[in-house]
């Protein structure tokens, strides 16, 4: 039998689970068949720990305090939160004390109400807190930058500039987890973080009124030209603000919200492996994050689809896009995430299949009639798409009545629809919380059907009434 290297009742320092962190516990017994210690944290936390993830208090107390004597005071990577920081100016407080500390801020939170009695606990004022979750949401705003040093849209030799956006995010946040980032502040202070892209959107729109103001009148967005500076600065006044040749408008459509919804769903996984102490996110944790990061990635690799969309060739940019791009997108899609954290939701595996399946069919539907209509937008003329009918019109467009839009009026929002339930299931049915975005959606759905009912009728008169009697399911009509 090989021998124990620590005794039952020795203190010494265990790492924490998925951080790099070390604090002092007590051995409290050795399993010979697993070959774990059980140890016992400050605050009553008592896990399970490899050899590796133990170091002997002494030696461990003697190495900290040469690299932090070596160590600048401005490069100290204490956490600001800690309770150990208010026992720094006293010498007699060893490394291993302070990091002893500091587990009432690593523990999970159905733990920190076990907290040390013996170090006094500091909370952030609101304004530092307020002015931390600004510059975290400017930083998220930064991870989304990379967009005028892509290739163009038209280039098809390169992957989309949204796609190289996403991936240089993906390796920002990579390498700031790598370097002791905590992530899991984003769930912390995700209503400080929401409030404070607010802010910002606030901000943004303010400077596109006023630079809207001395625009070029060919450059003024027809449905925010009112003359009411309340409603032109809602709709936008400006249709396509540039600087130089950064596309503002299509750059916060495409980037901070979409990418900013990735990162916070991540910081979400990692958010409920520390709160529920686990090794790895839950199931449903992993098919919300994979089905939404599915969608997004979609999006990006397909961004050029966009250009045709109401939004950039219709509405100005302004509060209404500048609020949904930069804090109604990354903020309410990720609810489902969010709630989990809290309420974790055991999958059985034939519901995982379930949910699964119906994402897959969902999203085939969705890209399969999206890819069709591009297509068709693209080159009514290729041979490719002969087999496909219409019905002509007096404006000299046409209505595609076969393919996936002979089945429905509007197939990409029936698989959308699909796919919106799939990232709900997960979450169980106990809360309305994560069925917020399904029930948007639908509400979303039902006034553009009957907007688009009222004004194609107006617009194509009885090239309409005859459409609407080939396609007799709504689920929203498409024009094109």
């Amino acid at each position: 039998m090989p021998s124990v290297k620590y005794q039952r009742g020795e203190m010494v320092m265990g790492r924490w689970p998925g951080s790099s962190l070390y604090y002092e516990v007590k051995v409290l017994r050795y399993d010979a068949s697993s070959q774990l210690y059980t140890v016992i944290y400050k605050d009553g936390t008592e896990l399970e720990l490899k050899e590796q993830d133990i170091k002997n208090a002494a030696g461990f107390q003697t190495r900290s305090r040469s690299r932090s004597r070596s160590r600048s005071p401005g490069r100290r990577r204490s956490r600001s939160r800690s309770p150990a920081r208010t026992t720094r100016r006293s010498s007699s407080r060893t490394a291993a004390a302070v990091a002893t500390a500091a587990i009432t801020e690593s523990a999970p939170t159905s733990r920190r109400d076990a907290k040390l009695k013996d170090t006094p606990e500091v909370r952030l004022s609101p304004l530092v807190s307020a002015t931390a979750a600004f510059t975290v949401s400017a930083l998220l705003f930064a991870f989304c930058l990379p967009h005028s040093v892509c290739p163009s849209v038209s280039d098809p030799l390169c992957a989309p500039p949204g796609f190289f956006a996403i991936a240089v995010s993906a390796v920002a946040v990579v390498a700031a987890v790598h370097q002791g980032v905590d992530l899991t502040y984003i769930h912390s202070h995700f209503l400080q973080l929401a409030t404070a892209s607010l802010l910002i959107s606030v901000l943004l729109s303010i400077y596109l009124y006023v630079r809207s103001r001395y625009a070029a009148p060919e450059q003024l967005a027809l449905g925010g030209n009112s003359g009411n500076v309340v409603y032109d600065f809602f709709k936008g006044h400006e249709l396509n603000p540039r600087i130089k040749d950064f596309d503002l408008k299509f750059f916060c459509e495409m980037r901070p919200g979409l990418i900013g919804w990735c990162l916070i769903n991540f910081a979400m996984a990692l958010a409920e492996m520390k709160e529920q102490s686990l090794n790895a996110p839950s199931y449903s944790m992993i098919l919300v994050n994979l089905f939404q990061l599915l969608y997004v990635l979609d999006g990006l690799w397909n961004e050029e689809a966009i250009l045709t969309t109401m939004d950039l060739m219709h509405d100005g940019f302004g509060f209404m896009l500048a609020f949904g791009d930069l804090v109604w997108v990354p903020f309410t899609y990720t609810l489902q995430a969010y709630y989990l954290v809290s309420h974790p939701n055991l999958l059985s595996l034939p519901a995982l299949a379930a949910i699964v399946t119906l994402k897959l069919v969902g999203f085939y539907i969705f890209r399969k009639s999206n890819s069709e209509k591009n297509a068709f937008r693209r080159n009514p003329s290729d041979p490719k798409l002969s087999h496909l009918k219409t019905i002509p019109t007096a404006t000299g467009k046409s209505l595609l009545v076969s393919g996936w839009w002979g089945v429905v009026r509007h197939p990409n929002y029936l698989g959308d629809l699909m796919m919106a339930l799939a990232w709900s299931l997960p979450c169980g049915f106990s809360h309305l919380l994560p069925w917020h975005y399904m029930i948007y959606f639908i509400i979303l759905l039902v006034h553009r059907d009957s907007r688009d009912m009222s004004e194609c009728r107006r617009k194509y008169g009885s090239a309409w009434d005859e459409y609407c009697r080939t396609v007799r399911y709504r689920i929203i009509p498409r024009v094109y």
